[in-house]
């Protein structure tokens, strides 16, 4: 059961969205609320737009038409210093996790806090111990990236992506690359964070065992028909969907496995 999210989390709201490059429709009509406090799974087959999605959603891409509300704010008819400040409340952890190889996981961390706020080097050092803390890394503040794990990199950029205490974080494929020890434990912290802090939490995803485990919500993406085709609770779409392509992506090598 989701916890009551703190002061702070935020709503979203994707309403009759189009993603395109130029006259290439790669999703429409998408339409789906995402509460606050909540994990919410983009899923689907490679190519059907997982990532594209979230790009439209922390700013890098303009849809071709409809709307992504914060909070019922319309983030791209914003001026541009709204959406800057909207983008500031934005955690993300790409895929690669997306460290700087030259820096310590300190170094990296404190990056975003020297950048954006005015807090001194002391302050800084203590906020960085203690978000790294958080991510199961303390005492590992002076390695480089190319010295632990890739799990352990992955953590190292949740850290960042938490260093101005989000009220959203955004995960890209947050499994991909590791042993399934460590993507369970990427997992658990996942929800750690739902739980403790009631960080709003979207995860694009195809990784079962991550979504069984993670999810609150889900969208479905079809490639196929370039539109959602099953929104809710994968557990019970894996239980009553009629749709093919949604119960063969979610049986698929792990059929009726839902433990996660």
């Amino acid at each position: 059961m989701t916890e009551q999210p703190r002061r702070g989390a935020v709503s979203i709201e994707i309403k009759d969205l189009t993603m395109a490059y130029g006259d290439f429709v790669v999703m429409q009509n998408l339409d789906f609320s995402i509460p606050p406090g909540e994990v919410f799974v983009i899923m689907g087959g490679s190519g059907c737009g997982k990532s594209t999605l979230m790009r439209h959603m922390i700013g890098l891409k303009a849809p071709a038409k409809g709307q992504i509300l914060y909070d019922g704010v319309s983030f791209w008819d914003s001026d541009p210093d709204e959406r800057t400040g909207m983008m500031r409340r934005f955690g993300v952890l790409y895929q690669s996790g997306a460290l700087w190889s030259s820096m310590t996981l300190e170094e990296n961390v404190a990056l975003p806090l020297q950048q954006y706020t005015d807090l001194g080097a002391e302050s800084i050092r203590e906020i960085t111990s203690l978000k790294l803390a958080l991510v199961g890394l303390a005492g590992f503040e002076d390695y480089f990236p190319a010295e632990i794990s890739g799990g352990m990199r992955k953590r190292a950029g949740l850290a960042r992506a938490m260093a101005l205490d989000p009220d959203i974080l955004f995960f890209d494929e947050p499994s991909a690359g590791l042993d399934p020890i460590s993507a369970r434990l990427l997992d658990d912290l996942i929800l750690e964070l739902r739980d403790s802090l009631g960080t709003t939490i979207v995860v694009v995803t195809h990784e079962l065992s991550s979504i069984f485990a993670i999810a609150d919500n889900s969208v479905f993406l079809d490639a196929d028909t370039r539109t959602q085709t099953a929104l809710g609770d994968p557990r019970a779409m894996l239980a009553e969907s009629a749709d093919a392509k949604v119960r063969a992506f979610l049986t698929r090598g792990e059929s009726g496995n839902t433990d996660g």
